[in-house]
């Protein structure tokens, strides 16, 4: 665990939790760089049988600390917005180290990519195509294209992330990319045809959709290099689970063995990381405002803490999971509590029927929420989103501070 206890506290590194939330209050994301970048170089390390490169998913945690950090490691970036692509630049990442997928790229974000000078755009629909060529055209530029097919292949996750199937509103029909691909390769002045990528779905722990999927994938670019289209990489997405209760995360070794296993094909293989090397390495810390214990026999045991739906989303959203440790451990009478926030609605829970021994004014930390935390917090009910902290080699270091409610009301006008 990247989170143990010393002396009975629950610590960072060296850094005890309460430590920080003494110095940056409550809520706050804690993350521990030197498990990220651990993560991240057992992932390196697994795949270099093959040649693969790693595209950090940004939307997992944009933090411009992290992505600056995870740039000096050698990732390039995984993008699905125009703001995600200012925040890698700001960061020092390279643009054409970029890959940038979405359905639903504006004309505007398109421009800004162009001239940034990205990687490649992962094409989803052929009116995208058509947008990218027209807008190319106006700079005089040639963009470099990878087709998006998806495989219709069902992987056993929430339905809200999964994304390789008929039904989803990603990616091109199988049946459909080669005649895209011919199109792009004639209007070769505005546009490069450079592979193939797909990505079915989140928090995939097994490897047999990824195998699936890559030889669909393999046998597609077959087509294409019959036809005498060149097709030189293939991408299989990301996804890869985590351990958030009793699930056997995918190694990377076995995706690793996966992509060796086709390596003699001359093909460059793109992954797109994010959940599974930031994760693990982040928690949400909270304190306890109030007990409320059930006065009568089926009444429900609630404890209110300060962070909320707004701070956590994926509870109330996916009805996710998070395991819920005291900070200190406590001598108190273990009970069931369901952990709750201020926001009023009853969908507003961050962990439900929890064995805890708690008090008031207690430290609580959510865990594995390095990915999908912070990145989908809002200010519903007006509240400021927390601070966000790093702690590597022992030292913290503040990645962004709390929101103010100077920095809410800014934008808005009377």
């Amino acid at each position: 665990m990247p989170f143990q206890r010393k002396n009975g506290v629950l610590c960072a590194d060296t850094v005890a939790l309460n430590d920080i939330a003494a110095q940056y209050g409550t809520p706050c994301y804690v993350y521990l760089w030197d498990d990220i970048e651990a993560r991240y170089r057992k992932l390196e390390q697994s795949l270099q049988p093959c040649d693969a490169h790693i595209r950090y998913a940004v939307k997992a945690n944009s933090n411009l600390a992290i992505l600056r950090r995870m740039s000096e490691l050698g990732a390039g970036f995984d993008i699905v917005s125009g703001g995600e692509l200012e925040r890698v630049i700001r960061a020092g990442g390279e643009p054409s180290c970029v890959v940038f997928s979405g359905v639903g790229k504006t004309q505007q974000e398109i421009s800004f990519a162009l001239k940034a000078g990205i990687g490649c755009f992962n094409v989803e629909s052929t009116a995208e195509v058509h947008r990218i060529a027209a807008v190319a055209a106006q700079q005089g530029t040639q963009a470099p294209i990878a087709i998006r097919v998806n495989p219709d292949i069902s992987v056993e996750t929430h339905p809200y992330i999964a994304t390789g199937m008929r039904e989803n509103k990603f990616g091109v029909a199988e049946h459909d990319a080669l005649d895209l691909a011919k199109f792009i390769r004639r209007d070769s002045r505005n546009l490069q045809f450079l592979g193939l990528c797909c990505h079915i779905g989140s928090q995939i722990n097994a490897i047999d959709p990824y195998r699936d999927a890559l030889e669909a994938m393999l046998a597609l670019r077959q087509s294409l290099l019959d036809e005498g289209i060149h097709c030189g990489s293939v991408g299989i997405g990301g996804g890869f689970g985590i351990r958030y209760q009793d699930e056997m995360p995918l190694s990377f070794e076995t995706l690793g063995e996966l992509l060796a296993a086709y390596n003699s094909r001359e093909v460059r293989f793109e992954i797109e990381p994010g959940r599974s090397l930031v994760g693990p390495a982040g928690l949400l810390l909270t304190r306890v405002e109030y007990l409320k214990p059930a006065s009568q026999a089926g009444y429900r045991n609630f404890c209110i803490v300060d962070a909320a739906m707004n701070d956590l989303c994926r509870p109330a959203l996916y009805d996710a999971y998070h395991r819920v440790e005291a900070v200190e451990n406590r001598a108190c009478e273990e009970l069931t509590w369901n952990l709750v926030g201020p926001i009023c609605e009853s969908g507003d829970f961050l962990a439900l029927n929890r064995r805890l021994a708690v008090q008031e004014n207690d430290l609580l930390a959510l865990l594995d929420a390095g990915a999908y935390g912070f990145a989908m917090s809002s200010n519903y009910n007006s509240r400021p989103r927390p601070a966000e902290v790093i702690v590597h080699g022992g030292e913290c270091e503040l990645a962004r501070r709390r929101e103010s409610m100077a920095d809410m009301l800014e934008l808005e006008m009377l």
